[in-house]
């Protein structure tokens, strides 16, 4: 594929665009960025904070604990933190420079301020409007479709900056995800000059290792990385283990920065650990692992596309399933069996509900790894689900195509039913 290709170009595009930083659970940081760019709007600390959030981002911010909040949980604290000590420059990483005085006002400045949380009516999936008062005045900053992708900012009953949440026509800074396919990833990631992708793949690389090691050398969650080693400690079970261990740090108040995929930390820890470690053990070349690292990474971003940020369908199935292709890739797969790769691992754990970010995220995690491993292991002992078998339809982008109607359109009813079963005593936990 030339450099010059369209492909080839938005292929880096998407990269840069999806693989971030970001510190905590994308969902509370995202609403910590909004408080913060409310407040900064304002131009004075808030006496009082609005949350209006859609139903999925209540139920990601719920029971996970956000970092440097002194292990606090939820909405309030999200949203004070980001009141609070936020800054509004840094995006996904808007709380990493909060400073321990910062943390000890912060219990303070919670029981002091009025918050008040309620669930936002929208077509989006992902969207959350908070508006903050002092005095006679207040500001208000709505975000949609993308945890940074403000489409409101106004004060005063003055819209000082407004844009469509979603258009026609992308911006340049929205990649065009259509380009997506397994043959076309394939051949990219086999191909591509690594000197273009090299920073994006170092920085996932050292920031999701440090997070895994932290989360095995530490008590965080119900540590899902440390049990799986006591059970064995072989490849496969290392592989599951430190994507896990990933997440139980992440969900569980640890303050390393995770690079995500699909706007996830969760499935950026998913799509990478288990091909380092397969790498690792394999004894692959430097070149081969990033390139391992593009087919997981790049796969996980097309599964997912059709699916969107946020729906009642665990990412991790996507991002397990992206792994098992970068792990198939390692052991010298081509672009047939990465596709039987990812049809035989949908087919085995499509289905698995998201009922938000906390602890037995790590176990889901590992889970999914499993299959995307399972899904490769099939088919080089000469397995396959054919087309027919449930939601299996002969042709991986059909596959793709049909597993993701089923996160999007089959699953809004169970969506709709999770969130009001975990939001009928969200009183207590918000």
């Amino acid at each position: 594929m030339e450099k010059t290709d369209k492909v080839y170009q938005t292929y880096l595009q998407i990269l840069r665009h999806e693989l971030i930083s970001a510190m905590g659970c994308t969902e509370p940081i995202a609403l910590a960025y909004c408080a913060a760019s409310a407040r900064s709007a304002l131009g004075v600390l808030p006496e009082k904070i609005k949350v209006e959030a859609s139903g999925n981002i209540i139920k990601n911010v719920k029971s996970v604990i956000v970092p440097n909040t002194g292990l606090r949980k939820g909405i309030k604290a999200a949203a004070c933190i980001g009141v609070l000590a936020g800054d509004e420059k840094a995006g996904l990483q808007v709380i990493s420079s909060v400073t321990d005085e910062q943390i000890e006002k912060l219990g303070h400045y919670m029981e002091e301020t009025e918050t008040e949380v309620l669930p936002l009516q929208s077509d989006y999936l992902l969207d959350m409007i908070v508006t903050v008062y002092a005095k006679d005045s207040y500001a208000k900053v709505r975000i949609a479709e993308e945890h940074t992708n403000i489409i409101l900012i106004e004060k005063d009953g003055e819209v000082l900056f407004e844009k469509e949440a979603v258009t026609e026509k992308k911006n340049e800074d929205e990649p065009d995800t259509s380009l997506l396919s397994v043959e076309k990833i394939y051949e990219f990631a086999d191909t591509c000059d690594l000197d273009d992708v090299r920073d994006i793949l170092d920085r996932m690389i050292s920031s999701n290792t440090a997070i895994a090691e932290e989360g095995m050398a530490n008590d965080y969650g119900a540590n899902i990385g440390k049990v799986l080693l006591k059970t064995s400690d072989n490849l496969r079970t290392r592989a599951k283990a430190y994507a896990a261990a990933g997440s139980d740090a992440r969900m569980n108040g640890c303050e390393l920065p995770v690079v995500i995929c699909s706007g996830s930390g969760n499935q950026g820890l998913t799509a990478s650990l288990p091909v380092l470690v397969y790498a690792k053990e394999l004894g692959v070349s430097e070149e081969k692992k990033y390139r391992a690292l593009l087919i997981s990474c790049l796969l996980t971003l097309h599964m997912k596309a059709g699916i969107g940020r946020l729906s009642a369908y665990c990412g991790a199935v996507s991002a397990g399933a992206g792994a098992g292709a970068g792990i198939a890739y390692l052991h010298g797969g081509d672009s047939r069996v990465i596709s039987h790769t990812i049809v035989n691992a949908l087919a085995i754990t499509s289905g698995i509900v998201c009922d938000g970010a906390k602890s037995s995220c790590a176990a889901k995690i590992a889970t999914a790894v499993e299959t995307g491993i399972f899904g490769f292991e099939m088919y080089q002992n000469g397995q396959q689900f054919y087309g027919g078998d449930g939601l299996v339809v002969k042709g991986v982008e059909n596959s793709i195509a049909a597993f993701a109607r089923l996160a999007r359109i089959g699953m809004r009813e169970t969506d709709h039913e999770i969130i009001k079963m975990m939001t009928e005593s969200s009183e207590k936990s918000v």
